[in-house]
């Protein structure tokens, strides 16, 4: 199956929205989602415990599913009548 075609422009929206949550300065953010982000995900068993110093965050069986549909429902550009990106 062909990688769907993302909506790029929702997704750096999306994005943007996420970092604006953390704005502190005028105009700085910083780099990662906001904590309380993460304590929600957390506490809904989608990602596991986030305290720690590992930069990265694990998705649970539940969390990847719900990202799996997230994605598709919010950023994947619908497929176009064009033969050329229709899925095989």
């Amino acid at each position: 199956m062909a990688e769907p075609d993302l909506d790029t422009d929702k997704l750096d929206d999306a994005a943007l929205a996420i970092l604006s949550l953390t704005l502190h300065d005028g105009n700085r953010v910083w780099k990662g989602i906001d904590w309380s982000i993460t304590d929600r995900l957390h506490a809904k068993g989608l990602i596991h415990d986030p305290i720690g110093k590992a930069k990265s965050l694990a998705l649970t069986e539940d969390g990847l599913a719900r990202a799996e549909l997230a994605l598709a429902k919010l950023f994947v550009k619908p497929l176009s009548n064009d033969p050329k990106r229709r899925e095989p």
